[in-house]
């Protein structure tokens, strides 16, 4: 996807999946059926994005704004990480 495309998929957590703070791990964790991830501080920032309304572009817009990124550089790295957990049966996209 080019720099200028716009992506308006919308992002969700599968059934069953969770995204949550772990206490015992100090540590971000989405825990799927059988299968546990442990997010490093990138993923965590744009997983806290992901609610099942906003759509890729909206992820990638607020993230830009907030860390004062190229948008390019973070749509590229958000497109990432989300086919990842999306192959990894986590989100649905």
């Amino acid at each position: 996807m080019s720099a200028a495309a716009t992506d308006a998929r919308v992002p969700a957590f599968r059934r069953g999946v969770k995204f949550r703070f772990d206490a015992v791990r100090d540590a971000w964790v989405v825990l799927a059926p059988e299968r546990l991830f442990v997010p490093d501080e990138q993923a965590v920032e744009i997983l806290k994005l992901v609610d099942g309304k906003r759509n890729v572009d909206a992820i990638v817009d607020d993230l830009a704004a907030r860390f004062n990124a190229p948008r390019a550089m973070i749509a590229t790295d958000v497109g990432a990480m989300l086919r990842d957990l999306a192959e990894k049966g986590a989100l649905v996209l």
